[in-house]
């Protein structure tokens, strides 16, 4: 490490949702003096809190909280906006001396603020243009099969609403004849600007699995159904891409008479267990991963006081 110029040390909390990720942010954040960044790409919209299972009001005034509640709902939002904002905070906090804990469980987030992202590749605004109104008339479906077939890779990933990823796939696969994907396989994420240490925090399948069915039926209790309601009522369609994240979409189809009730509790709770999953098997792929239980509190304390101390 250079002395003269040296890596900001940054603390990364991990991990599928339900885990208790909030909850060990907080507690090393007051510990060590420090502040968290949020790494979950739903919290960042305003209006959506419970489905979001954010930091309530009385958790962010014990802990200052950063990349919470910076747009609405309809606003568009990446990794690279992600990156970059939350870039400038870590950089704001390291001027003031204080330690960052990023927290959270969007795994691409998390990737793209530790190492910047890969080359898009080229643009053609006159393509972008074309594709935007053939959205406008066939619908943003439409433009997903086609991505489906020229590079399904990205598809694989980018969701079946997300018009902007879905037109710029689009656009680097009719330039070039290259899906964008191998762009993202060729980013070698060699810019590495902070010392890091990553915690992931992990528990047996089943009790996890029980606290997310618990935490279903919490938010239910805690008005959830209005929360939606409300988005709807100021007019957040149900289609944009914020709603149609776990919790929104299946409580919206509710609302709108799509689904029954049982059946928009039921595929919610199982949803929310296949994400949780998905979420795992993209954090175990991380080598950099020290995995923990959120009960060894003092082990975690140690692990995270040697690191600074070092």
């Amino acid at each position: 490490m250079n002395v003269l110029n040296p890596k900001q040390s940054v603390i990364i909390i991990c991990g599928p949702t339900g885990v208790g990720k909030t909850t060990v942010g907080i507690e090393l954040a007051k510990r060590f003096n420090g502040e968290i960044i949020s790494a979950d790409s739903m919290q960042i919209y305003r209006y959506m809190d419970i489905g979001t299972a954010k930091p309530s009001k009385a958790e962010q005034s014990a802990v200052a909280h950063h990349m919470i509640d910076i747009i609405n709902p309809d606003e568009p939002f990446d990794a690279e906006m992600y990156s970059k904002a939350a870039r400038e905070e870590l950089n704001r906090l390291h001027i003031q001396d204080i330690i960052p804990f990023v927290v959270g469980g969007t795994g691409f987030y998390i990737k793209a603020l530790e190492h910047g992202l890969f080359d898009p590749g080229p643009s053609d605004s006159a393509i972008r243009d074309r594709l935007r109104k053939k959205a406008e008339i066939s619908g943003t479906r439409f433009l997903y099969e086609q991505l489906s077939q020229s590079d399904p890779d990205t598809a694989a990933i980018v969701h079946p609403n997300d018009t902007y990823r879905i037109i710029r796939a689009l656009e680097v696969y009719e330039l070039t004849g290259k899906g964008i994907s191998t762009y993202r396989s060729q980013h070698d994420f060699s810019d590495n600007p902070f010392r890091v240490l990553k915690i992931g925090l992990k528990m047996d399948r089943e009790i996890l699995y029980e606290r997310i069915d618990k935490r279903v039926d919490m938010m239910i209790e805690a008005g959830f159904v209005d929360e939606v309601r409300n988005l709807l009522y100021k007019g957040y369609h149900a289609d944009l891409k914020s709603m149609q994240s776990i919790g929104y979409r299946h409580i919206a189809g509710f609302i709108k008479e799509q689904i029954s009730w049982d059946e928009a509790i039921r595929t919610m709770k199982r949803d929310t267990r296949r994400y949780a999953k998905r979420q795992f098997t993209w954090f175990k792929s991380d080598d950099s991963v020290k995995w923990l239980e959120p009960g060894r509190k003092e082990d975690i304390h140690k692990i995270v006081e040697s690191f600074l101390h070092v």
